[in-house]
């Protein structure tokens, strides 16, 4: 009996590796289907020296929801193509966020660090403040104003 190799490592989701009938077989579909998805641009796989189709695992991941929402769903294809421009423009979104939030987080630290910060009161004048705190606020009066219209 032979022993088993149990070997662990990553592939990147968005490396190009399954050929065009791999990927038909994956995705559960014909390869001629996947060639007309890329000429509609529901997927654009990556492509080999001899300008092959290759896909990636995500792009797998695509077709399987492209043939879900079409066959379950009932979407035409007009409407799967903007479902995926609009998941993709989330997911860029989503990291242009996250990336300010790092960038956010990086600010707070160096402030809190920083031992003063420094604010403009409102009168113009600038003021030395705790982090974290905001300038005094002027007193404000407490004179009694009254209105008589038509005068």
């Amino acid at each position: 009996m032979a022993d088993e190799i149990n070997v662990e490592f990553s592939v990147d989701p968005d490396a190009p590796i399954f050929v065009i009938s791999v990927a038909a077989q994956l995705a559960g579909m014909h390869p001629q289907t996947l060639r007309q998805y890329d000429r509609l641009g529901l997927v654009t796989p990556g492509r080999s020296a001899g300008r092959g189709r290759r896909y990636s695992a995500r792009d797998v991941a695509s077709l399987r929801e492209v043939q879900r929402l079409s066959q379950e769903e009932g979407v035409n294809l007009a409407g799967i193509k903007r479902i995926l421009e609009l998941e993709y423009e989330n997911r860029a979104l989503r990291g242009q966020v996250e990336q300010l939030m790092d960038e956010l987080r990086l600010v707070q630290a160096k402030l809190r660090s920083a031992g003063r910060v420094f604010a403009a009161e409102p009168g113009g004048d600038i003021v030395a403040v705790p982090p974290g705190r905001r300038p005094r606020r002027p007193v404000t009066s407490t004179a009694l104003v009254v209105w008589r219209p038509g005068r």
